[in-house]
């Protein structure tokens, strides 16, 4: 991930309601939630400025939509999400943390689906 691209990321991601819809869309795995349903798990959130949030998530590449029938889907975008971790992590010890390494290596993979666990040696 170049510079830019985590400084937009950073940027989308540094407003609580923006963080929250993130934080709700990871756990929901890659099946994602309807726009609606995120409404009401915000509690207060009007749909209207639900919208707005989702839509500088999206264009920050950090989520993604999708149509079923008459909802949109939102869901995170895992290897963004997997990029903007490396990209916090990639100069940890100098470059030269195994640990950091085996982290970046196994946060990679994930899909939002779950898996059995992974091993990185």
């Amino acid at each position: 991930m170049e510079e830019n691209q985590a400084l937009v990321a950073f940027a989308a991601i540094s407003n609580q309601t923006r963080l929250r819809i993130i934080r709700l869309l990871v756990l929901a795995g890659a099946d994602g939630r309807q726009a609606g349903v995120i409404a009401r798990e915000l509690d207060a959130a009007a749909p209207s400025r639900v919208s707005f949030h989702l839509r500088q998530l999206e264009q920050a590449g950090l989520i993604e939509s999708r149509r079923e029938g008459r909802s949109i889907i939102y869901s995170a975008t895992f290897p963004a999400l997997s990029d903007l971790v490396a990209f916090l992590m990639h100069d940890c010890c100098e470059g030269h943390c195994k640990v950091c390494d085996k982290a970046i290596a196994l946060f990679a993979q994930c899909t939002g689906r779950p898996t059995k666990a992974l091993v990185v040696s």
